[in-house]
């Protein structure tokens, strides 16, 4: 049975359950690289180009440490993942980085996705690499469908409380919750406004959400919201953004601000990402124009020192409880 590698970074956190389910279904043995540690890090540091973002040289990190453990590595050239929408240009030329900078790596499966035009595309993409273990059509269509199902299924749990990361864990393990919510009946709510793989990779984010929930606060994220719902507050900006993960962003954090039940936002961003720049900025000017919900930027990079963020978290959470007293 053919083995392939999903690096745990990047686009993981938003589309594993549909690259596994598909994968599973062709038959292959999907095998995903250990969670961050220090060493993956520093690796991904060595092996990357210097001007990348975070997020970039943890995924080199991630491909190698898969590279003497499967046949072959999935690094999907990302373009677009709905209409008129793009991803971060660094997605696009991600598999040719990769491949020119990880020694003794395997066969790179590195399809393209663009939906820009038409979302039917990821088929076509899908099955063309479905062709290369398979000639069968239609086991290449089922196993297409199978990894929608598990998408879908991966959504719901979002929406109902767990995060992208527990989500996959649950699935992992077979388990199907009816209800959750960590810590629903929490005095304090805080939201986090960041990219997935920033605020759910618990060794860059130094466990952020982990550090809020054992303070006693619900964490809520921009991934237990509906679609529609982002959408629908993004689109109060007088021109759409065409960047999807920063239209998340701005849409949840509208959203989050308007909101009676959230006490805080905290806004996750890592040092040198562009589109994070402007819409951080977006984000702060609204707040501060409304003056009802107080907001907390933190910026991470390899150097960033778990110390200094409990610190600032300890006196975000403080800062909104002498607010609430004093309201």
């Amino acid at each position: 049975m053919p083995k392939i590698g999903i690096p745990r970074a990047l686009m993981y956190y938003y589309y594993y359950p549909l690259w596994k389910g598909f994968f599973k279904a062709l038959g292959l043995d999907v095998v995903v690289s250990a969670k961050t540690t220090k060493a993956i890090l520093d690796k991904g540091v060595r092996l990357s180009v210097d001007d990348a973002c975070l997020p970039v040289k943890i995924f080199f990190g991630h491909v190698f440490d898969l590279k003497d453990r499967v046949d072959y590595i999935f690094v999907p050239r990302m373009v677009s993942v709905e209409r008129k929408a793009y991803i971060c240009p660094k997605f696009l030329g991600l598999p040719d980085m990769v491949r020119y900078n990880v020694p003794g790596i395997p066969p790179i499966i590195d399809i393209t996705v663009n939906m820009n035009r038409n979302e039917s595309n990821l088929y076509k993409s899908l099955a063309e690499v479905g062709r290369i273990f398979t000639k069968n059509p239609l086991i290449i269509k089922k196993a297409f469908n199978h990894g929608l199902q598990e998408q879908a299924r991966f959504e719901k749990l979002n929406q109902i409380g767990f995060m992208p990361h527990e989500a996959i864990e649950q699935m992992d393990q077979g388990l199907v919750a009816q209800n959750f919510s960590p810590l629903q009946s929490a005095d304090m709510t805080i939201a986090i406004i960041g990219h997935g793989y920033n605020i759910y990779d618990t060794h860059i984010s130094m466990n952020l959400i982990n550090k809020l929930r054992e303070m006693g606060i619900r964490v809520m994220t921009a991934d237990n919201l509906a679609g529609t719902t982002i959408e629908e507050k993004a689109d109060e900006l007088p021109k759409r953004l065409f960047w999807t993960l920063g239209k998340r962003m701005i849409g949840s954090a509208f959203h989050f601000m308007k909101s009676d039940n959230v006490d805080g936002i905290i806004h996750v961003a890592s040092f040198g990402c562009g589109p994070d720049s402007f819409t951080g900025e977006i984000i702060e000017r609204h707040l501060r124009r409304r003056k009802n919900v107080p907001l907390l930027n933190l910026t991470i990079d390899e150097h960033t020192g778990e110390a200094g963020i409990i610190t600032r978290l300890e006196a975000f959470v403080d800062m909104i409880k002498w607010r609430r007293a004093a309201q």
